[in-house]
């Protein structure tokens, strides 16, 4: 009982801080900041890697990005530099992928833990700050709507894995997971895109549906890659930050890992419409 307690405060906290940074752009800014700094502590620990420079790059990238207009007084420039970011982003995500289901072990060679604090990690919080300012301009709704999609497929997967999951969905990675979860999660969030597509008044439900596809496999994924990272290390959770949920990697997995792909669709729907 002390413990589920405990775990609904943590988590109400955390969900407080979240939903009341997306009231201010400059507020959303630096309380993801803080999460991420946090998410990369916790990530080096994964992979071993006992060095500075992982903050200063984390710290260059996500400021120059979020404040690019407020740097340069235009905008001119930063659609270019989005594009490169974005396409290297997606490139190691994709071999991060092929490592998951052809590596025992995803290597993790000194240049490689550079090139995953700055493309897998870093990059993602600034694609996070990105959703948030769709064309130019603070949209918190988008993100938050993104944070629900995944908050209901994490939390329907569970239940209905736990209730009717038979069949694993990666056993060698996460044994708890199971095909039944996944499609029970997958089905919950586009429910939830519905309602997200009323309350919001952002994108049309069709697109909301799409971004719930995307949110809730790609999302899946990401929670796969972390509990391989973590498996490397022999460790159950990726901190303590957060009791009874863990680390704040471990809440952020999926989110991560989708923002880029996010930030795809949204790039495609601004470019189509």
């Amino acid at each position: 009982m002390k413990e589920t307690i405990t775990r609904a405060l943590s988590g109400l906290l955390y969900i407080t801080i979240l939903l009341t940074s997306l009231l201010n752009e400059h507020a959303a800014i630096v309380v993801f900041f803080v999460f991420g700094i946090i998410c990369l502590v916790e990530f080096n620990r994964l992979i071993q890697l006992k060095s500075f420079v992982p903050y200063i790059i984390f710290t260059i990238l996500y400021f120059i990005f979020g404040y690019w207009q407020t740097i340069m007084k235009s905008t001119e420039g930063l659609r270019e530099a989005t594009s490169i970011l974005h396409v290297i982003t997606i490139f190691v995500q994709l071999l991060l992928i092929k490592d998951l289901f052809s590596e025992k072990v995803i290597p993790l060679f000194e240049s490689k833990r550079f090139i995953l604090t700055t493309f897998y990690l870093s990059s993602a919080f600034v694609f996070l700050i990105l959703i948030a300012n769709y064309k130019n301009e603070f949209t918190p709704k988008l993100l938050l709507g993104s944070f629900i999609l995944v908050w209901v497929n994490d939390t329907f997967a569970y239940l209905i894995g736990r209730q009717f999951g038979k069949q694993k969905l990666f056993p060698r990675i996460s044994p708890k997971k199971t095909v039944e979860g996944f499609l029970g999660g997958l089905l919950f969030a586009c429910i939830a895109s519905y309602f997200i597509t009323t309350f919001t008044e952002t994108l049309s439900f069709n697109n909301w549906l799409i971004l719930a596809v995307i949110v809730s496999v790609i999302g899946t994924v990401g929670d796969l890659i972390e509990s391989k990272f973590k498996r490397q290390a022999n460790v159950k959770d990726s901190g303590v930050i957060m009791p009874g949920h863990g680390g704040m990697l471990d809440r952020f997995d999926s989110i991560i890992f989708a923002a880029p792909f996010i930030y795809l669709f949204l790039t495609i729907i601004q470019y189509v419409s």
